[in-house]
């Protein structure tokens, strides 16, 4: 057997295999040749058992690249592109076709089959995730065979579907002309934050912000889209190097001090909030969306009705004060369109989303229960690439489409050929 392990090293696997096959035919005669269960992986960058298998692992590494570019509707382009391309390689080939995603997370080391599949998104009350703008998929299936899908019931699991109901050889993305964007990221106070939020959607193309936890402090991000020839200056060379060392490799040495010393926390996070004196930058889309993450953590995302968003905040707050429990990363909060994909959990409706963190040595103390407990209050959805408890039962309450996406489970793999516990936990198939 071979040992895995996700990027957090939170999930570990010991499969019977792990294959790196170039092209969907060996795919298939991999699917068809398996005696039990087979999965596939991309970039393990999901925080859940989505990948783990004690099967056959397929990675999909080896299967990259642009294979297709054509016209689409209003002046955006259809490109099709190979499932295990990494993000970042993706923006680049793009770029160099005067091309871009319309929406990107702040992570850009995902596979395109992995991100699709578990609803990474941006932020931007005018833009859905990545799963939106998927207007065609390849698909091999329990039956060892690849199919293209543009619509239909597979078609609409497929694009959000845990790995599921087959595995992803090829996706269409609906793109658009290159574009800059201009980042603005000021410090304030959370009050502040709060109250703005609301106008901030209608208003800026891809705002955000972060709170520091024992402090009142937030850094906020608001981007702005222009033109493809705007005068780019980027963050200097100089600037970056520090802010990649104050983010990363001093983060990472505060972190692992305040693992064995949890008392320092608040004060680290003061001097953390009070390092970012803000700064502007204006450069193409994908180097302002995406940052460098190296330090590893676990996370927890639900996204909430917009309006609840303050009450989520001060009742995160609230519990962190009344249990005393040390958090010394920042609270994420972003915010999406609504979309028509069956698993979004922006599904019909828009939503602010609201993340939370802990560094990957330490125990979470019960944070990410209360976080999400707090968020189900609410009606939120969690996140299906990061960690929740929710299961079957309670998540066919949170979307309409639920029990179709579980039928159509049933249908396109009867036997479990793409099952494992994470899927069995979340996807209860019908009786």
């Amino acid at each position: 057997m071979t040992a895995w392990t996700n990027w957090a090293g939170n999930q570990h696997a010991e499969p019977s295999a792990v294959v790196r096959p170039h092209n969907a035919d060996e795919i298939c005669r991999i699917v068809a040749a398996a005696p039990g269960r087979v999965k596939a992986v991309g970039a393990g960058h999901s925080f859940t058992g989505a990948a783990v298998t004690d099967g056959i692992l397929i990675s999909l590494d080896d299967i990259t690249g642009i294979e297709r570019v054509e016209p689409g509707p209003d002046g955006t382009t259809d490109v099709t592109v190979r499932a295990g391309t990494r993000l970042h390689d993706l923006n680049n080939q793009l770029y160099a076709r005067g091309l871009a995603l319309t929406n990107m997370g702040d992570i850009d080391v995902q596979s395109v089959a992995g991100a699709i599949s578990t609803g990474t998104h941006g932020t931007g009350a005018a833009f859905g995730g990545l799963s939106s703008r998927v207007v065609g998929v390849r698909l091999v299936g329990a039956d060892a065979r690849e199919i293209d899908l543009t619509d239909g019931p597979l078609f609409e699991c497929a694009r959000l579907g845990l790995g599921a109901f087959g595995i992803l050889t090829a996706v269409t993305m609906r793109c658009v002309p290159a574009f800059v964007l201009h980042a603005d990221e000021k410090p304030g106070r959370l009050g502040d934050a709060l109250e703005r939020f609301p106008d901030d959607m209608r208003t800026v193309d891809h705002p955000e912000f972060y709170w520091f936890p024992h402090t009142d402090r937030v850094l906020t991000k608001r981007n702005t889209r222009m033109p493809a020839d705007t005068p780019l200056d980027p963050v200097g060379t100089l600037s970056g190097a520090v802010d990649d060392l104050l983010s990363n490799n001093v983060f990472e040495l505060l972190n692992r001090v305040s693992t064995r010393v949890p008392s320092v926390i608040p004060r680290m996070n003061r001097l953390s909030a009070a390092a970012w004196s803000g700064r502007t930058a204006t450069d193409r889309s994908d180097r302002i969306f995406a940052s460098s993450r190296r330090v590893r953590f676990r996370e927890m995302e639900y996204a909430v009705p917009p309006e609840s968003l303050p009450h989520v905040i001060r009742e995160i707050d609230a519990w962190i004060e009344r249990t005393q429990y040390r958090v010394s990363f920042p609270v994420e909060v972003r915010c999406a369109a609504a979309d028509d994909v069956w698993l979004s959990t922006a599904y019909r409706r828009e939503c602010v989303y609201i993340a939370v963190h802990q560094y990957h040595r330490r125990p979470d103390g019960g944070y990410f229960d209360a976080v999400e407990a707090i968020a189900r209050d609410v009606g939120g959805r969690p996140h299906w690439g990061k960690l929740h408890s929710l299961d079957g039962d309670t998540l066919r309450t949170l979307y309409p489409r639920f029990d179709d996406v579980v039928a159509e489970r049933g249908r396109v793999d009867p036997h479990g050929v793409f099952d494992n516990d994470y899927s069995d936990r979340v996807l209860t198939r019908l009786e």
